[in-house]
């Protein structure tokens, strides 16, 4: 038995060319626009796993990259030396209650991590560990937020325009993040406008991201969502995606199926948040969600409970538990836009891509079958962007 004797973490910053913060200066993944000639600069960070035998497991955040969750892994961190690497039930179990008291948002990237070592280790993928059922993946467009500026998707009509762009290029569907204003007249608009360009034949969805005003602003979206047969409405307004009671209303006068508890954490609290109601399927991401082994023991429960589950964002890690899910419907390529490229790290030296231009013909993206998450790291972009560093275990 070989034990974990080093783990490091780095948080690095990279530059997107034509991305810009807007004028509200609200900087977040879901808050920036297309502007020509700006860099936007960006920031996430990255986890590796040594044990004594020398093998090591390691992934680098898509989404997750603040100093909060940052933060949370360097407390974690330090509870990994010394232990058996293929005891992960176990480990997961105390960094959950080691960070009871917090959002759990630096757990799941050492989870990750320690999945990736442990199929190295054996000499097998992930999604082959977890069991595969399927070895591409659906994609599906999810796009940037609207904007007031001009550029990207700054009017329906380019939200209209791009829906057939994606459509005509293979994507299996469309989603839809409006405007930050919370206009739910605005956002009824659009979402029939965008229906109507595509045609009936193409899923889209519609996330506004916990921005409509009231429960009412959210009912009135939610009707035009029928009227358009749209696949799913998601964290509509500002209860901030958590008010189970309030969701289980809203589902009661509405046809289109709600995604919900993408803010919602830990297996517990997702659990009551479905069996209260206030959910037709749970939003799960292996990032969020305290890893491979959180992730895929909501998959299992909702499966249990004969519902269906989504998986949130993009990445090797999203695609191996993708690939072991049945009752799941698309991958997200997040976020994608007009001429805007997906901001995730630019850390592969392996052909790996979630940027919207790779996507393969027939719009399936490929489940990695190499070892681990299947993924080679090119990590002199971490070096070279590094602003923090640390090590555990041995120097």
């Amino acid at each position: 038995m070989t034990r974990i004797a080093r783990v490091e973490l780095s948080l690095f910053r990279f530059e997107v060319e034509g991305m810009a913060v807007p004028a509200h200066g609200a900087a977040g993944v879901g808050n920036v626009i297309a502007r020509k000639g700006s860099k936007l600069p960006a920031q996430r960070w990255a986890v590796s796993i040594e044990t004594e035998d020398g093998a090591r497991g390691e992934y680098v955040t898509h989404w997750i990259g603040t100093a909060s969750s940052f933060a949370q892994a360097q407390m974690l961190a330090p509870h990994l030396i010394g232990r058996d690497p293929d005891m992960r039930e176990q480990i997961w179990d105390d960094l959950k209650r080691e960070v009871r008291a917090y959002d759990h948002m630096g757990h799941g990237a050492l989870d990750i991590a320690l999945w990736d070592l442990a199929g190295k280790r054996r000499g097998m993928s992930v999604a082959a560990m977890l069991g595969m059922c399927r070895t591409a993946l659906p994609t599906y467009a999810s796009t940037y937020h609207g904007q007031d500026e001009p550029g990207g998707l700054d009017t329906p009509e380019a939200f209209a325009d791009y829906a057939l762009a994606c459509k005509e290029q293979g994507f299996a569907g469309f989603k839809i993040h409006g405007w930050h204003a919370g206009d739910a007249r605005a956002e009824a608009r659009n979402l029939l406008g965008v229906r109507k360009a595509v045609g009936d034949d193409m899923p889209l969805m519609i996330d506004p991201a916990c921005q409509l005003r009231t429960w009412n602003d959210a009912l009135y979206v939610g009707r035009a969502c029928d009227e358009a047969s749209y696949f799913w409405y998601e964290d509509p307004y500002r209860d901030s995606g958590v008010s189970a009671e309030g969701h289980k209303r809203l589902r009661e006068k509405l046809k289109t199926p709600l995604l919900m508890a993408e803010h919602v954490r830990g297996v517990e609290l997702k659990t009551s948040f479905l069996l209260a109601g206030g959910a037709d399927m749970l939003h799960l991401d292996p990032e969020y969600d305290m890893g491979i082994t959180g992730a895929m023991k909501l998959a299992h429960i909702c499966e249990g409970l004969g519902l269906d589950c989504q998986y949130h964002a993009c990445g090797p890690a999203h695609r191996a538990v993708m690939a072991a899910t049945r009752n799941t419907h698309f991958y997200e390529m997040a976020l994608v836009g007009p001429d805007m490229p997906n901001i995730v790290p630019p850390v592969y030296a392996c052909g790996y891509s979630d940027q919207p231009q790779d996507l393969p013909r027939g719009g399936r993206v490929p489940v990695p079958t190499g070892p681990g998450l299947g993924v080679t790291y090119d990590w002199s972009v971490v070096e070279r962007g590094r602003v923090q560093h640390h090590v555990f275990g041995k120097a």
